[in-house]
């Protein structure tokens, strides 16, 4: 039997693979975590199904649950939000699988920084205005950030940042971006984008805290900074130009 740790998509249950669908379909078992994954989504499993909520569990009790469903000769959806690439704990779920002699599979979902760009209208790689996004996290009350990885270190790079569980403190993020950054940098914050109660709130280092304050957001969102927020302008890529020769 295989475990596939299945990317959910940023919460909105149709923005989901054909491919993700047809895992949860056909899994007898079903991992999740409550705060993330919607019922519209959970309702896509077999009738009868177990489904486990993992917002609780450590990740000895999930790893228990995953060998105990393969060893019963079950196939396993373990819902990730998102994308599994992206701040999804996997490594250290399929390192204990690997462990244990458990076959699985990934499969790729829509991530929250795509859905946060869909919502804002945005390319995130305009040309002529930025052409790199860096996808970092806050590192306060979670797992440090390896030497290197700074959020210094990313503002002072340039390009466009993507920021992960980082809302709670936007008050510091800003701070510390403020040292590499003009206050007239635009950002943009989206809380649970795709789904019905989106919140969408747009404006610079000067007064996107005091907005995301005001909005009272304090989870499941991604702060967007840097000029591709909201560019109305930029030059045209040499992919579509007249002048590149093509064959």
């Amino acid at each position: 039997m295989t475990v596939r740790f299945v990317g959910a998509g940023p919460g909105a249950p149709d923005l989901i693979t054909v491919r993700g669908l047809r895992a949860i379909a056909t899994s007898p078992v079903c991992l999740y975590a409550g705060s993330l994954v919607g019922e519209e989504l959970l309702g896509q499993c077999p009738p009868h199904a177990h489904k486990v909520d993992t917002a609780r569990m450590t990740l000895d009790e999930i790893t228990a649950a995953l060998v105990e469903a393969h060893e019963a000769g079950h196939d396993v959806a373990r819902l990730c939000s998102g994308d599994p690439a992206v701040f999804s704990a996997v490594a250290e779920q399929t390192r204990r699988l690997d462990e244990a002699g458990v076959p699985w599979e990934i499969v790729p979902g829509v991530p929250a920084f795509a859905a946060a760009a869909a919502a804002l209208r945005t390319e995130l790689t305009v040309p002529g205005v930025g052409q790199s996004v860096v996808l970092t996290r806050d590192a306060a009350n979670a797992t440090p950030m390896p030497p290197g990885e700074s959020l210094d270190v990313w503002a002072a790079a340039g390009g466009t940042l993507v920021l992960h569980l980082a809302v709670q403190r936007c008050t510091s993020v800003v701070e510390a971006l403020l040292r590499h950054r003009p206050a007239s940098e635009p950002v943009a914050v989206v809380a649970r984008a795709s789904r019905d109660d989106e919140v969408v709130l747009r404006g610079t280092l000067a007064d996107i805290a005091e907005k995301v304050a005001d909005a009272g957001v304090l989870r499941t969102a991604v702060i967007v900074v840097g000029p591709v927020v909201g560019v109305a302008e930029g030059c045209e890529s040499h992919l579509y130009s007249a002048a590149r020769a093509r064959p």
